[in-house]
């Protein structure tokens, strides 16, 4: 069997990799292709991250589509609408989770099921300590809907004296405008294993996230990676986290609403402890979506066992 993974070099996918490993350990030849190389690859399965994906599925070849995430603001609902109107009828849809799912709305009978964010195994391997090179590390976006400025503004005041380490892209304007403040650093894109390794060098690792959909109702990856480096989490407080908390546990420090109470002190005198995350592997989340099964049903011979 041969899977072409399609996506547009656009959006961060750290599925992508995981996805590939795993049917390249279950001897399914995978290829990550853009749409215009797809059109001569040969397969027998084009998975798309969507986006965008109006081509009718082509005789003899599998079609699944994949939603990450809902829509972003502004416009989110009439977004979400677009993509679901648009878009061709695959043979098998995967979403995040339920919200996503809701979000999109489908009419039809399409078989789905959820995958939700996964960490890569070896990460859950005991480390040996390291030495702390930053006293806080924020990974993720710092794109205007993420109010990010209200976080780096303490750093610039009453936590200049503290160091903050944001690892993220497209970060330059940002850069620009905090250039003046030394105890700031911005790194990135970086791979996996090199965030991995910023994290353990780091004393707080800050889950920022809004309270605002969709990012209230979705899967935190830099939240699942700071607990599996067994780094301090400093976190606001939203639906997904809550949820979270609830089910799997651990304890973390929860920022309030005006940040105010993110003070040097009081962070290292809070207790924090971390969840098992076991069932959290990409191999975990990739075999509870119901899409091997499916696969199972459609492709003479593939066996996912």
């Amino acid at each position: 069997m041969i899977i072409a993974f399609v996506h547009d070099n656009k959006a961060f996918l750290p599925g992508l990799k995981a996805y590939s490993q795993f049917f390249t350990n279950l001897g399914v030849d995978c290829r990550i292709v853009d749409e215009d190389e797809l059109k001569s690859t040969h397969r027998d399965v084009e998975w798309h991250f969507l986006g965008k994906d109006v081509v009718p599925p082509k005789e003899g070849v599998i079609k699944i589509h994949e939603y990450a995430s809902a829509s972003v603001p502004p416009f989110k609902k009439w977004k979400d609408f677009v993509k679901s109107f648009i878009n061709a009828q695959p043979d098998f849809r995967i979403f995040q989770n339920a919200y996503v799912e809701k979000c999109l709305n489908f009419k039809d009978e399409v078989p789905s099921g959820y995958r939700d964010v996964g960490i890569p195994s070896n990460w859950l391997l005991p480390t040996l300590p390291f030495q702390k090179e930053y006293d806080f590390i924020y990974t993720g976006s710092v794109e205007k809907n993420r109010s990010i400025e209200k976080l780096l503004n303490l750093f610039t005041g009453k936590l200049s004296r503290k160091t903050l380490l944001v690892v993220s892209k497209a970060y330059e304007n940002l850069a620009s405008e905090y250039s003046q403040y030394k105890n700031i650093f911005f790194k990135g894109p970086a791979e996996k294993e090199q965030v991995r390794l910023l994290i353990l060098k780091s004393r707080f690792a800050i889950n920022y996230i809004p309270d605002l959909e969709p990012f209230n109702q979705q899967t935190s990856t830099k939240f699942l990676e700071y607990l599996t480096c067994k780094t301090p989490v400093i976190s606001t407080r939203y639906p997904w986290i809550e949820a979270f908390v609830k089910k799997e546990g651990g304890q973390y420090f929860w920022l309030d609403e005006t940040l105010d109470n993110l003070d040097w002190e009081v962070v290292n005198a809070a207790n924090y402890t971390f969840p098992d995350l076991q069932e959290w592997t990409w191999e975990k989340q990739i075999r509870k979506s119901g899409v091997l099964e499916f696969l199972e049903s459609r492709v003479e011979g593939f066996k996912a066992s």
